[in-house]
């Protein structure tokens, strides 16, 4: 066995765990190969919803037609959660919860290696809230994103929201050590304009590390000494110990939207005019069923502060619909709360049920013909109010990263069309000429529609 292809499914966080597995399995003598030549292909998993699952199974069907010479080993959130459904699965040879995901390399060189053609259905996991590793590497060279590397900081999850199987599947929070941030950081500003720091709760990064020199006790009544690291005091060290010349942040609880990581961000150039903050739902009843710590007035508030201080900041939200026990005047207060708010872009989730969590154990199942009307209803509205905050920087200058000869992203996460070609990996003020079908287009350029 000499040649392997990581497959990453999800989201930016299990991207960075296949950037580590391709590094430890590259450690080991392997050559990263394409699928019609690898020798052994890993599937990274994501199990968010039953859609993600049943593509991992056609996945595997997939990989038996077209190399059923290659050995299968299917790691991530999906094996976590399910290994022996996956494990029964033809092809399958190895299943590797998230707990033992660090330790695959070794496993593929003392177990595939050495194993015979009858090697099948294999399960390695264990207690995913006994894990303490930190797995992660840059994702450089991402389709589409070849100049905006993702760098996850923070793994795991310590909520409980009742529609969500991630804390099961992930494990507690956890932090990569800042000094380790700062360095990887460092490494990637001599390459790259932009970075993204990702995490599956980004906003606890740093809970459960203490600054140096701390007292060894817990968090009290207000004048207590700090004893715990929060985001913007990261942010601040790359900041002040890097050369990158932009930081952007992505999904962020709203609560965890503090007024000094706010004020933070609007205060340095070198972090991107971007605030994306899951909703969920802007219902109240609605997201006291879902065990969400906050409360739609709560939310607000900080949209409110975050464009006060940042006028032209893109907002995004991610939006649930078809939640158990969702009514249709729930669905419309979700309507009138979004409509209500500066929402640049909306990312609109159907709900699906997760086998082991809370809402799936509801016997109020919304029907799937209105889940799916209402999430088509939330899609409109988002369409809509994007194009509004399009059209509204149209004879603006915005500071963007190229990401090729032909086009760039805004600090405010617009997509821009290019008037002339231009070298990727730059960061350019450009101005804003008119609208494209998905962004806006740069003054001079042909793209330009109503």
């Amino acid at each position: 066995m000499q040649r392997f292809l990581v497959k990453n499914f999800g989201c930016r966080a299990s991207q960075a765990d296949g950037a580590a597995i391709e590094a430890g399995l590259a450690a080991t003598g392997l050559v990263a190969s394409n699928l019609h030549a690898a020798d052994l292909v890993v599937l990274n998993t994501c199990t968010v919803t039953a859609t993600a699952d049943d593509e991992v199974r056609q996945t595997v069907r997939r990989i038996r037609r077209e190399r059923p010479e290659a050995r299968i080993l299917v790691t991530g959130c999906y094996a976590q959660r399910a290994p022996e459904e996956i494990a029964a699965l033809e092809g399958v040879t190895l299943v590797v919860g998230n707990s033992h995901k660090a330790s695959i390399p070794d496993l593929v060189s003392n177990k595939l290696r050495l194993a015979d053609e009858h090697y099948h259905g294999q399960i390695e996991i264990g207690d995913i809230f006994a894990q303490t590793d930190f797995l992660s590497a840059p994702v450089e060279d991402a389709i589409g994103d070849r100049t905006r590397p993702n760098l996850k900081i923070q793994d795991g999850c310590n909520n409980r929201c009742s529609f969500c199987i991630i804390p099961y599947v992930r494990g507690k929070s956890r932090s990569a050590p800042p000094d380790r941030v700062v360095e990887q950081v460092r490494t990637l500003g001599a390459k790259y304009r932009e970075v993204v720091l990702s995490g599956i709760n980004l906003g606890r990064w740093g809970r459960d590390l203490a600054p140096p020199g701390a007292p060894d006790v817990t968090m009290g009544n207000a004048g207590d000494t700090k004893t715990k690291l929060r985001l913007a005091d990261l942010v601040r060290r790359l900041l002040d110990e890097t050369e990158i010349e932009r930081l952007r942040l992505s999904s962020v609880e709203p609560m965890d939207f503090s007024d000094d990581l706010l004020q933070l961000m609007a205060a340095s150039p070198r972090i991107a005019r971007h605030v994306h903050a899951p909703l969920q739902s802007g219902s109240d009843t609605a997201l006291r069923r879902m065990h969400r710590k906050y409360r739609p007035r709560h939310y607000a508030d900080r949209i409110a502060t975050a464009r006060a201080l940042m006028p032209d900041c893109a907002v995004g939200a991610d939006v649930m619909t078809g939640f158990p026990g969702e009514t249709e005047a729930e669905f419309e207060q979700n309507c009138q709360f979004i409509e209500s708010l500066p929402f640049t872009y909306l990312h609109v989730f159907t709900y699906s049920e997760r086998p082991g969590t809370p809402a799936a154990e509801s016997d109020q199942q919304v029907p799937t013909r209105i889940r799916r009307d209402r999430t088509q209803a939330l899609r409109e509205l988002g369409a809509r109010k994007n194009l509004e905050f399009r059209r509204s920087l149209v004879g603006k200058t915005l500071s963007c990263v190229t990401l090729d000869n032909a086009s760039a992203l805004s600090s405010n996460f617009v997509k821009v069309t290019l008037a002339k070609p231009r070298e990727a990996n730059r960061l350019e003020e450009i101005r804003i000429g008119g609208l494209t079908a998905d962004g806006v287009s740069e003054a001079g350029a042909l793209t330009v529609i109503s």
